[in-house]
């Protein structure tokens, strides 16, 4: 672990963990995907001290179900919140089981370049069949033939982040030199599905590989700086978290808080009559502040962080903002992103060396 301090991250997609947690929202239904909306929340976020704010997506428009989930790509919000904020990290969903990862490496690259290096990545599969309509793909239906495309894409899409060194780009007025061609390289990539050649067409982003989180049994932990791990009680987190395999680690846990004008409980039963909360594996505090304040410093002894998901943002984030990480800090058990501090540094991880110069320092001594 990297120390006493639990690292705090919440995702703020949608409304809440809750599909009918729209029907609580304090907002009107027209303001969820306004731009004031989505910085609101992370601002709310970064100035309570959270490390990092994360954001679902989907391809898939929404459904025919009663509490369907509007949202706009994880990859514009993320852009859109970094020029907003300072401190805080962020991290959108962005699935590789269909999409090209040259793409996907360009867009997290230049969201590191955004945020002057606050930029994470949560891997995650695209499992439903229409997804690869979308895509114009043959789907991937087979659970193992998923891990190898994001095993893949990983790979790639780390490898692309390397294709520059740091110092290629040169700006050279007097010799109108832009770029070092000897520090850009191919990549030549071959996996089972397709091949890429690279290099990059972004420069390497500012921590030199973006924090990748993700599931272990969707990703290779050799893969992930952060292993996103699940348990509906302690127990089976802490079992989780002596075999992710990962500098870091995260459980998942949601919550719905006690509020002045209802307990948690009292919430939940009443979105209850719409839809039931998706029951994911996850620890879930239906409480008082308090109480999770205590399961937190608990966890703390087995995790290097843990992400709430609220169970409705307008209603659980100011009491975590007001409550919760103020409780946390007087014990210790949290400390703030510092400004101009990387996201990697936050989480004491070290910024990796580039693959090819290590590579060519290494010929050159033998």
């Amino acid at each position: 672990m990297s120390g006493p301090a639990l690292h705090l991250a919440v995702e703020l997609d949608g409304d809440g963990s809750h599909p009918a947690a729209w029907r609580r929202a304090a907002h009107s239904p027209d303001q969820l995907l306004t731009p004031r909306r989505v910085a609101g929340l992370a601002t709310v976020a970064e100035n309570a001290g959270f490390t990092l704010i994360t954001l679902d997506d989907g391809v898939l428009p929404p459904g025919a179900a009663p509490d369907p989930v509007g949202r706009i790509g994880a990859m514009e919000r993320a852009a859109f919140v970094a020029a907003s904020t300072s401190t805080i990290g962020i991290a959108p969903v962005v699935p590789v089981t269909y999409a090209e990862p040259f793409h996907v490496s360009s867009q997290l690259a230049s969201l590191d370049h955004i945020s002057a290096g606050r930029a994470g990545w949560v891997v995650t599969e695209e499992e439903s069949p229409e997804a690869a309509r979308v895509w114009g793909r043959p789907p991937v239906a087979d659970a193992d033939a998923r891990v190898r495309e994001s095993r893949d894409g990983i790979e790639v899409v780390r490898s692309l982040w390397d294709s520059w060194e740091d110092d290629a780009v040169i700006r050279s007025v007097a010799t109108s030199r832009y770029l070092d061609r000897d520090r850009l390289h191919y990549i030549d990539f071959t996996g089972e599905t397709y091949a890429v050649k690279g290099p990059a067409i972004v420069p390497r982003p500012p921590q030199g590989q973006l924090v990748v989180l993700g599931r272990p049994d969707q990703v290779p932990a050799g893969q992930l700086d952060v292993a996103l791990i699940a348990g509906r009680d302690p127990v089976a987190i802490a079992t989780a978290a002596a075999s992710a395999g990962t500098p870091r680690v995260f459980a998942e846990v949601e919550v719905a808080l006690d509020t002045p004008d209802a307990t948690g409980a009292e919430r939940v039963a009443d979105l209850a009559r719409y839809a039931s909360w998706t029951d994911r594996g996850r620890l879930r505090h239906v409480g008082s502040a308090d109480g999770l304040v205590a399961a937190l410093d608990g966890l703390s002894r087995h995790v290097d962080g843990v992400r709430l998901h609220p169970l409705v943002l307008d209603e659980d984030l100011p009491l975590l903002s007001r409550l919760v990480l103020p409780a946390l800090s007087e014990r210790r058990l949290v400390a703030r992103p510092l400004p101009g501090t990387s996201l990697r540094s936050t989480l004491g991880l070290a910024r990796p060396a580039n693959r090819f110069a290590a590579a060519a320092v290494l010929e050159e001594t033998r």
